[in-house]
């Protein structure tokens, strides 16, 4: 602010409240005020020729003006309204006790203003402080004065009647301009907080349809992604399982890489779409990770046994590292997961590089018994990041250059799927990387350890065990004969007539004769009349949805038919997917495109725990 500065605008800048605005207001056009009336006053007493009372009106008529040009400078109105309060309370004293030796109704007027202007600018707590210092002095006063105890050598100055009433009008002018300055002020900020609250509740009101319209744009995009989940699955369901029995039937060399490229095209397309779907289940907040036993070691060579065929077939040299440390560990924790981040660090890794060689290690950091910390990472010599794109390329639907998507493919997914999931679990991934040398990307991960001993690790398989859903995997062919599942009696409810092509041929496979029903009312009619070992139930049928289905069977009075093992067959992408079958009284699901093999072991399975 301008040393020089007069004006009052200047002072209601900036981030000052309402009320601390009337409060600068009062100070500022109450020392105008004070000023004019104790100017007049103090020439009246000077005029009379009383020294005490004109040095004193003097002194604080130089105080008044000095306060208002530091009101002025630095609007500081706490401060100055305390001294303000300060010489008030001193010049009362002053003229009770020595000046004056009198109570008048000048001194009354002084207390007043002196209680008033305290509460108002300084609150409860001072205004009682003030109060009391003012008033109680003056009271011992008035005491002493009746039992005649209160001598001063001092003779009293007295005024005339014009210094009276030039003292009273001056005094009622800033007492009335006090209240009415407050009430306005008080008004007005009633009406303020009115209009907030009123802007306070439209905004409520909207912020509840936003999240209303959110919450059902939710709903519709899941409903979407569920929509086109199974409508994109259910073709891929065929192709995928036609290449598999026709890859069964020992088909001729050149057919053969026909139908290994076939194959590895539509798993292309579903892991495109598995990722988009992991992706949103994933920013849904839908994730909850398991904690199951599962031995490390193991899971590193089977996670890294597919892909060290696609490193050798571009003549890369792949390397899996684990610690010695690891192989006499049982863990707890969540390796669907865990697969699904490594298996696509050790994806990208093997994409993005031409020549040379992909590490994949895990290193035991911390042992401490009951607890170890692993460090995982896969190092590459690939095409490298450039340092200002490492942040982004975590980001969805991201790479580093369109160059980069044009020449090697992806959604931009793969990532951003490891960040979300290492993020809920409160872990980070690092990364160092420099352009033609290749990267490295590692976390570390902490693991609750069993006590049971760990089984010797398996040698690292040709073909790899089936990553969690949305990665790019080759699909295990099922073996072309199932002795041990010939005579199973199953009926398979489905009303699509190419997958139940599909499944006649696969359980022929198997030496199994099915039973089809072309929707769920005719899967509950056959029940009834039949006996079978097993039901395999689309979710997803006209007439009866598999949901409905299966409770109704639940309901049956024989109890042959109303605990037969139920796994749904669904090509959706509902999040919940797990819950809804549970709650209808399903025994397990498979996912579309299913895998043949993960089919046949949760059948016997279930047969067999049902046998027994």
């Amino acid at each position: 602010m301008d040393f020089f500065n007069l004006s009052i605008n200047k002072l209601l800048t900036g981030d000052v409240s309402f009320l601390d605005k009337a409060r600068i207001r009062l100070l500022y056009y109450g020392f105008l005020l004070a000023i004019v009336g104790l100017g007049a006053m103090f020439l009246s007493v000077y005029l009379q020729g009383l020294p005490v009372m004109s040095t004193t009106s003097g002194v604080v008529l130089l105080s008044l003006i000095a306060l208002f040009k530091y009101l002025t400078y630095k609007p500081h109105w706490r401060t100055i309204s305390h001294m303000v309060l300060v010489l008030g309370t001193l010049v009362n004293l002053a003229g009770v006790f020595v000046i004056l030796q009198d109570v008048n109704i000048i001194t009354i007027q002084l207390i007043i203003l002196v209680i008033v202007f305290s509460f108002y600018m300084l609150g409860q707590n001072w205004g009682m402080f003030y109060s009391l210092l003012n008033l109680l002095p003056v009271l011992i006063f008035m005491v002493m004065r009746y039992d005649h105890n209160y001598f001063i050598d001092f003779k009293p100055e007295r005024t005339d009647d014009s210094t009276t009433i030039i003292a009273i009008f001056a005094n009622f002018i800033l007492i009335i301009f006090l209240h009415s300055h407050f009430y306005s002020a008080f008004l007005k900020n009633i009406k303020l907080l009115k209009e907030t609250g009123e802007e306070q509740k439209a905004l409520n009101i909207k912020f509840e349809k936003a999240i209303e319209k959110a919450e059902k744009s939710s709903r519709a995009q899941s409903e979407f992604l569920s929509t086109m989940s199974h409508e994109i699955r259910t073709p891929l369901n065929a192709v995928i399982g036609m290449s598999n029995l026709l890859l069964m039937n020992n088909p001729r060399a050149d057919q053969h890489e026909n139908l290994e490229i076939l194959k590895f095209s539509a798993n292309n397309l579903l892991a495109i779409v598995n990722d988009v779907l992991d992706f949103n289940k994933i920013e849904s907040g839908k994730v909850v990770f398991e904690k199951i036993k599962f031995n490390l070691v193991e899971l590193m060579n089977n996670i890294c046994g597919g892909q060290i065929l696609k490193a050798e077939e571009k003549g890369l040299l792949f390397k899996l590292d684990v610690d010695s440390v690891l192989k006499q560990k049982v863990v707890f924790g969540d390796p669907t997961r865990l697969t699904q981040i490594i298996f696509n660090l050790i994806s990208n890794a093997i994409k993005f590089t031409a020549h040379g060689s992909v590490w994949v290690r895990a290193t035991c950091l911390e042992d401490r018994h009951n607890t170890i910390t692993v460090n995982f990472s896969v190092k590459d010599t690939g095409i490298g990041i450039k340092k200002e794109n490492l942040e982004s390329i975590f980001e969805p639907f991201t790479q580093e250059s369109i160059t980069t998507t044009r020449q090697y493919g992806g959604t931009g997914l793969g990532l951003a799927i490891i960040k979300r999931l290492l993020e809920l679990q409160n872990l980070q991934m690092h990364v160092s990387s420099a352009v033609g040398k290749g990267s490295e990307f590692s976390f570390n991960m902490e693991f609750p350890v069993s006590t049971e001993a760990a089984p010797l690790p398996k040698k690292m398989p040709v073909e790899p065990v089936m990553p969690a859903a949305g990665l790019t995997e080759k699909v295990q062919v099922a073996k072309s004969e199932a002795p041990e599942a010939s005579g199973l009696r199953i009926l398979i409810a489905e009303d699509n007539p190419v997958n139940v092509m599909l499944m006649k041929k696969l359980f022929s496979k198997w030496r199994i004769v099915p039973t089809i029903a072309e929707n769920g009312e005719r899967a509950v009619e056959i029940i009834q009349y039949g006996n079978f070992d097993i039901i395999l139930m689309d979710l997803q049928m006209p007439v009866m949805n598999g949901f409905d289905a299966a409770m109704e069977i639940r309901k049956m009075p024989d109890p042959a038919k109303a605990n037969i093992p139920i796994i749904a067959l669904t090509a959706s992408a509902l999040f919940d997917i797990r819950e809804q079958v549970s709650s209808a009284g399903m025994n397990d699901y498979v996912a579309k495109p299913f895998k043949p093999d993960e089919l046949m072991e949760k059948i016997q399975n279930l047969v067999s725990s049902t046998v027994k």
